[in-house]
């Protein structure tokens, strides 16, 4: 996906003065040839033309000393050839000086480092909520690569994370999404402002990716099931969610502060759910997981039941989930302990 990114770029810079400098040399050429006679190849005439429109003041291989005819075709072809050179030197100029083949450039070594990613997320929209989104993968260390197609939403969210993987454009679009790697991701966060367009996003997403785990943003009440419909794994309505937030402050005002503190914590700390692999299945918790300096061992979830405060006796069994509060670290050692 890199190249037809960087060729619309220069294609759009460069094709109109490009065509017309192969069109003036092949007009060169076989006007040259015709004029200068049999005696004469249309590769002489393709020199005279370069020759001509370069200004590069060679030796003439056609004599044109007897022709008038030969001398004001000359003429006219030496005064499009400096203007079409002087119209490209600009195009060029610009191109070098605006920073766009740098841009390029930078955005091919992204695209490769994207290319390399699995298991990663695509945030889709990097609006307030997409930031907010963004922002916490950040702090509990997963990558993930972020898609808008505002300018200045990309340009204010890499201000705090300069090295943070981008694309812009339609989220909606599926070469944009392979382009993101949407093969190897591990979810996809469908956040812009739009509930029709996040119910696209959800669509082509699950399409190009069936494993993938979606989560949408919906305003809209009547957008809810439509989105669930075309492969949405979760909703999250900010109004909703909002008002139970605003609840929770009002009749649990201590488990409010205790989350708000723990997500301000400067070392990532969260609470972490890890699948067991099946492996592991009839060996105790305390053979593979105990509670350490970087997590907690809180509960496990088999088969909609919950088991809060396991012990290391506890047999396990494939495709438990195993949920934490860990850091960064501790989540990363767990999840290679459980996998």
């Amino acid at each position: 996906m890199v190249r037809p990114l960087l060729l619309q770029r220069i294609e759009r810079r460069f094709a109109r003065p490009l065509a017309f400098l192969v069109l003036l040399h092949l007009i060169g050429s076989v006007a040259y040839r015709l004029i200068g006679g049999d005696q004469y190849t249309l590769f002489d005439g393709l020199y005279m033309a370069f020759i001509t429109i370069a200004t590069i003041g060679f030796g003439e291989v056609i004599d044109l000393s007897q022709s008038q005819t030969g001398r004001a075709f000359t003429i006219v072809v030496a005064t499009f050839g400096i203007g079409v050179y002087s119209y490209a030197l600009s195009k060029t100029t610009a191109f070098l000086i605006e920073g766009e083949f740098n841009l390029a450039l930078r955005r091919r070594r992204m695209l490769k480092r994207i290319e390399k990613l699995e298991g990663h997320f695509i945030v889709c929209g990097i609006g307030r909520i997409g930031t907010n989104v963004a922002r916490e993968l950040a702090v509990t260390g997963r990558e993930f690569v972020v898609i808008d197609t505002s300018h200045a939403h990309i340009d204010a969210f890499r201000e705090h994370h300069p090295e943070a993987p981008w694309l812009h454009g339609d989220a909606a679009e599926d070469e944009l999404l392979q382009s993101a790697g949407i093969a190897h991701a591990a979810g996809v966060f469908a956040v812009v402002g739009d509930d029709s367009k996040n119910l696209v996003i959800a669509l082509s997403a699950k399409q190009l990716n069936p494993r993938v785990r979606i989560v949408a943003r919906c305003h809209e009440v009547g957008f809810i099931e439509k989105i669930r419909k075309v492969g949405a794994d979760a909703i999250v309505s900010p109004d909703f969610t909002g008002g139970l937030r605003m609840a929770s402050a009002m009749i649990r005002p201590q488990v409010v502060t205790f989350l708000d503190e723990m997500l301000r914590s400067e070392r990532g700390l969260r609470v972490e759910e890890i699948e067991v692999a099946a492996r592991h299945a009839g060996k105790r918790l305390g053979e593979i997981a105990s509670a350490g300096p970087d997590h907690i061992l809180i509960a496990l979830r088999s088969g909609g039941r919950w088991r809060f405060n396991p012990g290391e006796s506890l047999v396990l069994a494939g495709g438990e989930v195993v949920v934490a509060m860990a850091t960064p670290d501790g989540r990363k050692a767990l999840e290679a302990q459980f996998a």
